[in-house]
């Protein structure tokens, strides 16, 4: 019996992580889409793709966990998820992933 509640538990425990990789994903897309594809003389900004996507993506899924371990009380998981949270969303702020290209930053009014 213990077996089917643990196969349970892992099973939304993933589908709980796949949630929240796609939410970091749809985070991300209006910025990555800007980047990728160019807003003002066609300048692309890869970055937005090698860094941002995966920093939300993984980002995204840790909070999913974060919040899956409190629902169901295990406090310590909890606690090392939301540092890993916490850790990404330094490095993602410290290498800025979701700015869009440098043309719109450097722009000014008329843009």
């Amino acid at each position: 019996m213990e077996t089917r509640r643990d196969a349970l538990t892992g099973t939304i425990g993933c589908l709980a992580a796949v949630l929240g990789t796609l939410a970091g994903i749809a985070v991300w897309y209006p910025y990555g889409r800007r980047g990728l594809f160019g807003s003002f003389e066609s300048e692309t900004n890869p970055a937005v793709f090698w860094l941002g996507l995966p920093v939300m993506a993984v980002g995204g899924a840790a909070a999913a966990l974060a919040v899956f371990a409190l629902v169901r009380g295990r406090w310590r998981p909890a606690l090392g998820l939301v540092a890993a949270v916490a850790g990404v969303a330094a490095f993602g702020y410290g290498f800025d992933v979701l700015a869009g290209t440098q043309a719109v930053a450097d722009c000014g009014p008329p843009c």
